[in-house]
C-alpha cells in the first residue's frame, strides 16, 4: 500500500509540474503575447492653410510614417489666437511658426513654453517681387515706389536696412497696407508695387501665370536676413516628459520631406489630396511647381533635414535687439534645439 501511495503521488507531482511549466510561449503560432500599445495622440498645428511648406507632415501621414512610429497624428488650421499659443497652451504637441514670429515668445515677461526643433526650408525664401524693367530688381529701385506692408515693426526694419545698405532712400518710398491675395495679378495691374513673397508660393506662382517679375532675396543682400522661416516649434512640457517620442516623431517627418524631395509630384498629389480646406483644388499646376522648388530647398546645404545653424540663428536675435525690436538681449541657443534630430 506504500509503495502504490508513493506512486500516486510521484504521479500526481509530474503532472502538477507539467502544467506549471505551460507558459505563454505555448500559445500557438501567430498569437500575439501581449496586447498592442496604443498609439500617443499627436496634434499638429499649421500657421496657414495646407501649403508646399508643409507637405512632409502630410506624406508621413499618408505613407503611414507616423502609424509606423507609433503615433495617431491630427493636422490642424491654426486657432484665432495662432498657432504659438495653441502649442505654449499644450492645445497641439507641434506646430508651425517662423523665427521672426517667434521671437515676442522668448522675450515678453512671461515667455511661452515653446521650442523650434526642426527647419522646414533650410534657408530664408523670402524677398521681394516687382513687375519686370520697373526698376526694382535690387532694393535701391524701391525708392520713389509704393511698398505694400503687413505693418510690422520687424518687417519694416528689414525692409529699411536692405534699401539703405542697396544705396536707396527709405524715407522716399510709399507704403501702404498689403491686402493683396494674387501678387503676380496685383503687379500686373499697379506696376509701381513691391511686395515682399515667399519665392517658393508667390514667386512660383507668377511664374505659372506667366508674368515677367523681377525678385532678390533678403538673405542676398544682408546674410543676417537668412534666419529661418518656417520651423517646426514643440510644447516643452511634452519635450521633457516625451523626449523618445519627439525624437521619433522628428525622424517620421524627416521621412515624409526626403520622400517629398525624391518625389515631387506624388508628394504634391498627396498634398492636394490631403487638404481639408480644399484650398489647393484648381491650382494643381501650382502646386506640381512649388513643390519642384521646395524639394531643393528643405535641405539644400544642410547636413541633414531639419538642423537648423546655431550661427544663423543666434545672428538674427542679436541684430533685433540692436535695432531694439526686442527689449531683452536673448542668449545665444535660446528658442531652438537640434537634439531631437536623428
Amino acid at each position: 500500500m506504500k509503495k502504490l501511495l508513493a506512486v500516486l503521488l510521484t504521479l500526481a507531482l509530474l503532472l502538477t509540474f507539467g502544467a506549471c511549466a505551460k507558459t505563454e510561449t505555448d500559445k500557438p503560432e501567430g498569437t500575439r503575447i501581449e496586447d498592442p500599445v496604443k498609439p500617443m495622440d499627436i496634434t499638429v498645428c499649421l500657421d496657414w492653410t495646407p501649403n508646399t511648406n508643409h507637405t512632409g507632415l502630410y506624406v508621413a501621414l499618408k505613407k503611414g510614417f507616423y502609424k509606423d512610429a507609433g503615433f495617431n497624428v491630427k493636422i490642424v488650421q491654426p486657432p484665432e489666437n495662432g498657432a504659438v499659443q495653441a502649442c505654449a497652451a499644450g492645445q497641439a504637441q507641434f506646430a508651425i511658426d517662423a523665427q521672426d514670429t517667434l521671437a515676442p515668445a522668448f522675450t515678453s515677461d512671461t515667455p511661452l513654453g515653446v521650442t523650434a526643433v526642426a527647419a522646414l526650408v533650410q534657408h530664408n525664401t523670402s524677398g521681394i517681387i516687382s513687375k519686370k524693367g520697373e526698376g526694382m530688381s535690387s532694393p535701391k529701385g524701391i525708392t520713389g515706389k509704393t511698398y505694400l506692408t503687413w505693418d510690422s515693426p520687424t518687417e519694416k526694419a528689414i525692409m529699411k536696412d536692405v534699401v539703405t545698405k542697396d544705396g536707396g532712400d527709405w524715407s522716399k518710398v510709399k507704403i501702404i497696407p498689403n491686402t493683396v491675395t494674387d501678387e503676380a495679378q496685383d503687379i500686373t495691374k499697379n506696376p509701381d508695387h513691391a511686395i515682399w513673397v515667399f519665392y517658393g508660393w508667390s514667386g512660383i506662382n507668377a511664374k505659372v501665370s506667366k508674368v515677367d517679375t523681377d525678385f532678390f532675396y533678403f538673405k542676398d543682400i544682408n546674410p543676417v536676413f537668412d534666419y529661418y522661416t518656417p520651423v517646426l516649434i514643440a510644447n516643452n512640457d511634452f519635450l521633457k516628459g516625451n523626449e523618445e517620442a519627439a525624437k521619433r516623431f522628428l525622424d517620421a517627418t524627416r521621412e515624409g520631406y526626403e520622400f517629398a524631395i525624391k518625389s515631387p509630384e506624388e508628394a504634391a498629389k498627396i498634398l492636394i489630396e490631403s487638404d481639408d480646406t480644399q484650398s489647393l483644388v484648381g491650382s494643381e499646376v501650382l502646386v506640381n511647381e512649388s513643390q519642384k522648388y521646395l524639394s531643393k530647398a528643405y535641405i539644400d546645404d544642410a547636413e541633414q533635414w531639419g538642423y537648423i545653424n546655431p550661427d544663423r540663428w543666434d545672428a538674427f536675435y542679436a541684430w533685433l535687439y540692436e535695432q531694439k525690436l526686442i527689449e531683452k538681449k536673448l542668449p545665444a541657443g535660446t528658442g531652438y534645439s537640434n537634439e531631437y534630430l536623428s
